[in-house]
């Protein structure tokens, strides 16, 4: 594979992961994948930056509505979280596949949200709340490019060889 297949991609450690205790055992999973760290930072955006993000870029209160886009405002405005930025050969859809899907309950078996969240839409819209799923992984590699940029400067993304790269590149 071409050098054109390395990607780079953003992974939130959203405050539920934070607060769980679960940010090892999940970042553990995508270092054994293969994928290298070039960027991680802790924060506590404001609302103004996850506006930029959630709106922005992902489109969530044009695809979802107001209560969905509040509601994760809210969520995301919880605690702390870990940004990190990934690098690895196809770096975007690999994460997205050991991630799971975006609801916790549909989310497969041996998938980071199949095995350490459960909550359904269903449960989540009855009770008016969010859904716990952890992380955040961008949906594409152009998104990916946006968050990247919205949530790191060049400066805080970093290039060195890992040991391990000429058995996954």
């Amino acid at each position: 594979m071409s050098k054109k297949n390395v990607e780079k991609t953003l992974v939130l450690f959203k405050p539920d992961s934070m607060q769980r205790g679960l940010v090892g055992e999940i970042l553990t999973r995508f270092e054994r994948v293969g994928l290298r760290i070039v960027g991680t930072k802790m924060l506590a955006p404001d609302r103004d930056h996850y506006y930029k993000h959630y709106e922005d870029i992902g489109k969530l209160k044009t695809r979802a509505g107001d209560q969905i886009f509040g509601i994760t405002l809210d969520m995301m405005s919880a605690g702390p979280v870990i940004a990190m930025v990934f690098e690895g050969v196809e770096a975007v859809s690999l994460v997205r596949k050991l991630v799971g899907t975006t609801e916790p309950k549909s989310s497969a078996p041996g998938t980071i949200r199949g095995d350490y969240s459960h909550m359904s839409y269903g449960y989540a819209d009855a009770e008016g709340k969010g859904i716990p799923n952890l992380i955040h992984a961008s949906g594409d590699p152009e998104e990916a490019e946006q968050e990247i940029a919205h949530w790191f400067s060049d400066e805080e993304l970093f290039d060195y060889e890992a040991l391990h790269e000429k058995f996954t590149r």
